[in-house]
């Protein structure tokens, strides 16, 4: 294309901007990281370690450190073989400093020194380098300490001997300060966050020991798991009945190991997850498919065979066979295909059909020898088959057919004028006392109020056939739009933003962990998403003289009254415990209009996690919710009695 007489900029070679060595990860972090914010913060640490879980999986490390130090700087320790010192044949510089200070440069893109790898994106160490404020790493190899410091990617001085340690001593010591000047928000690393990610790492890659010291808060946990995933299918169902025990598989096909582990609950939903070189592939891919496709197709065969299915029954359909089913499947690949950099989706099309062989085997072979697990297995998919038929009669009731749109959205829903749902809210609140607030108070042209009587039904217990026929629940669904289940699509979403308004009492956040439960089971999207937002309604009406200002935490009611020159029993301090307790103008003020309001996103940092803490709060078992009440009591504040 020629460029047109007039055009006021020019496109030539001198527009071309080349980025030396590390300048591009600090201009574009983003496309290294994921980002400036907290989940790209705590991918800082991941990177490192995953070099460390590299060695591992080498065979040549078994024990990481990782220590957040007062300052938030990091330190990952291994005892692998430690960094290459010697002179780097092409660059003729130390391949330590190559290493920390190059894109794509490693030992993991030739052939022979890391049968497979999990470190991220192919940029590793010299990414985190480029992001910190000054970086420091320690080797040990060959009986030598070798050294070299960091300022924002750039060497302060060659590699160096520092001292001497033991010969059969060796590993990679990396101790970094993350960038303020790219970091700039005030965010600070989570230990529950990297302790998460940590007790997966060690699942997935056993007789590793991975211990994270909190210098902050004292806080120390160590991981290490023989069993591998094994233990990992034991640890998410230990609050729940099992049918049988775990089935694992463990083989190795051209030169990619899988292994699975497959185990069935008394629980209605599913939890499955996949790993390709100890990642997290949280958008499943390849190695899922074949691992879902192996228990359907094993489980059909088994109950033709046995007369579990007459010859004018349907098969059992996925969604049949994998109720209460808790699996995890690990690959390990030399040369693994993701869909993108962030490596969510493993895409090798051969790996569905390796993992497809060895799973179908293995489950058919248990199922074969166990009898009586192979009943109750059947016995479980034949009940939600015929859940699953009922289920789609209920569903069939509460879908929102465009035809006659406005007589099936929920008489109580007061619904907005804007149809673009870009634009649009949904207030989900509790009672129609706070519902008639909030109808009022509201901004009619995108704002829309659906009040719900009372608790909704615990999704977490029961099945979709009965969650259906619940009225609180299909006025939700109605009025969101999307459908449930199998006829979920996110495309007919009616609200931009889902917002949980519940009052600040035990029954409130109840109702608000109901909600979340339904979410995170049947409509995990709109979370993944960024659609479901929980409202943050104020704690405190404070008034003095002619000012009124409202506090959203005991901390701000302080400051607020320590601004206002008034001590506390001078001041008018009204405790709301309910949003009914606001009148309409209040609420707009303090918890709906957008120029004012504060809103929390929902987000699922790791599913896993997530799926075990509903189980446990929301689940059957008693036990385990009683040793979480107890342990967290003195932790409780506002507890209203």
């Amino acid at each position: 294309m020629t460029p047109q007489a007039g055009n006021s900029g020019s496109y030539t070679a001198g527009d071309i901007q080349v980025l030396e060595g590390l300048e591009a990860v600090r201009r574009r972090p983003g496309m290294y990281v994921g980002g400036t914010d907290l989940k790209a913060l705590h991918h800082l640490v991941y990177e490192v370690v995953d070099n460390s879980i590299d060695e591992a999986l080498a065979g040549a490390c078994d024990r990481i450190m990782v220590t957040i130090h007062p300052d938030s700087s990091v330190t990952v320790e291994d005892n692998g073989r430690g960094i290459p010192t010697d002179i780097h044949p092409v660059k003729k510089k130390s391949a330590l400093e190559v290493v920390m200070t190059t894109l794509h440069a490693g030992g993991k893109f030739g052939s022979g020194s890391y049968k497979v790898s999990g470190g991220l994106h192919g940029v590793g160490v010299s990414a985190v380098n480029a992001l910190s404020e000054w970086c420091e790493v320690r080797v040990k190899r060959e009986g030598m300490v070798w050294f070299q410091r960091y300022e924002r990617g750039v060497p302060v001085e060659p590699v160096k001997v520092i001292g001497k340690c033991d010969p059969r001593e060796t590993g990679s010591i990396t101790t970094f300060l993350f960038d303020r000047e790219i970091f700039k928000d005030d965010i600070d690393y989570r230990f529950e966050t990297l302790a998460q990610r940590f007790r997966e790492m060690a699942f997935v890659t056993r007789k590793t020991e991975i211990c994270l010291i909190d210098e902050r808060s004292n806080r120390e946990m160590t991981f290490y798991f023989e069993g591998g995933i094994h233990s990992f299918v034991r640890y998410l169902n230990r609050n729940r009945e099992v049918l049988h025990p775990v089935v694992y598989v463990e083989k190795e096909i051209e030169n990619i190991g899988i292994e699975a582990a497959i185990q069935y609950t008394d629980a209605y939903a599913e939890s499955v997850y996949s790993f390709a070189n100890t990642i997290n592939t949280i958008d499943g891919g390849t190695h899922l498919t074949g691992l879902r496709a192996a228990i359907t197709r094993v489980i059909n065969d088994y109950a033709r065979r046995n007369n579990f299915l007459r010859d004018a029954d349907p098969n059992f359909t996925g969604d049949d066979t994998r109720e209460g089913l808790t699996a995890i499947i690990s690959v390990k690949h030399p040369d693994p295909q993701f869909e993108s950099q962030t490596k969510v989706k493993l895409m090798n099309p051969e790996v569905q059909t390796y993992v497809q062989q060895v799973v179908g085997e293995a489950f058919n072979t248990f199922l074969e020898e166990n009898p009586s697990a192979a009943k109750a297995i059947i016995q479980k998919c034949l009940t939600s088959a015929r859940a699953r038929v009922a289920a789609r009669q209920a569903r069939d009731l509460v879908i929102r057919k465009s035809a006659l749109e406005s007589l099936t959205l929920p008489g109580k829903l007061a619904d907005c004028s804007e149809r673009d749902p870009s634009k649009t809210e949904l207030y989900i609140v509790e009672g129609d006392s706070a519902g008639g607030s909030a109808k009022q108070g509201r901004d009619r042209h995108f704002q829309a109020i659906l009040p719900l009587r009372g608790k909704i039904l615990n999704t977490e217990r029961a099945r979709l056939d009965k969650i259906l026929s619940n009225n609180e629940v299909k006025a939700l669904i109605s009025a969101i739009g999307t459908g449930i289940g199998e006829t979920f699509d996110l495309s007919n979403l009616r609200y931009g933003r889902i917002i949980i308004m519940t009052d600040a009492d035990v029954d409130g956040s109840h109702i608000r962990t109901l909600l979340l439960t339904f979410f995170f089971r049947y409509m995990p999207s709109l979370i993944e998403e960024g659609h479901l937002f929980i409202a943050q309604p104020p704690l405190y009406r404070i008034a003095y003289k002619n000012q009124v200002r409202y506090a959203y935490s005991d901390v701000e009611k302080d400051k607020i009254l320590k601004e206002m020159g008034a001590s506390a029993d001078k001041a008018s301090i009204q405790r709301y415990k309910g949003l009914g307790e606001m009148n309409p103008q209040q609420l707009w003020e303090t918890t709906m209009n957008p120029e004012n309001r504060t809103l929390l996103l929902v987000t699922v940092e790791d599913a896993a996690a997530a799926d075990r803490t509903f189980d446990m709060l929301m689940g059957s078992a008693v036990p385990p919710r009683t040793r979480f009440i107890q342990t967290h009591a003195r932790d409780v504040r506002n507890l209203d009695i």
